[in-house]
């Protein structure tokens, strides 16, 4: 779950890792894109340690060895199917209902929440349309303000008795604008 949530990969992008594709010490992963194009993505330090502790219980995979694999019977590689039935159980114990694609969904929130750019966040979820990627990128009406307060504030302001050009106001408009207050 950790290298859904932190990678941005599709599931079976990450169903589809082999030994050779982990770089533990960069903290990096090798997924195939749609296309068959491998993609280096980065992923949380936690996914590693959690990736280890599995590895402890199933032992290391070799370079062309699917690094997950089931855990009930003969090992064999873990399956997009195999993989919504743990999800389910996790959905269980939590009460709650997410699928594989949520967990991309989070992440692709986190990051842009997080600050990471729109194009970055592109990148790491392997989009080819930006317009796509922006899905994820819905503003809070809370930062939209602020950030309209913050911008306005960096303006030097006119000076009271001045139009926004940089002019007089002409107190002939200005009363026929708010009548004779």
């Amino acid at each position: 779950m950790a290298f859904y949530v932190s990678s941005g990969a599709r599931a079976s992008e990450l169903l589809g890792i082999t030994g050779d594709r982990v770089n533990v010490g960069d903290q990096l992963i090798g997924v195939f894109r749609k296309g068959g194009q491998l993609q280096w993505l980065p992923a949380a330090p936690d996914a590693f340690v959690w990736l280890r502790l599995y590895q402890l219980e199933g032992g290391v995979a070799g370079p062309d060895e699917p690094v997950w694999l089931t855990l009930r019977g003969e090992p064999r590689p873990l399956t997009y199917e195999a993989m919504r039935a743990v999800l389910r159980r996790c959905n269980d114990l939590l009460g709650s209902n997410w699928t594989l694609h949520d967990l991309r969904h989070t992440f692709a929130i986190r990051a842009l929440e997080g600050g990471m750019g729109l194009h970055e966040v592109q990148e790491l979820l392997g989009h080819q349309s930006l317009t796509t990627t922006t899905v994820y990128a819905v503003p809070h009406m809370e930062e939209v303000i602020e950030h309209y307060r913050t911008h306005l504030s960096s303006r030097t302001s006119p000076a009271a008795d001045s139009s926004p050009a940089g002019q007089p106001y002409n107190p002939d408009e200005l009363r026929v604008l708010w009548g004779n207050q």
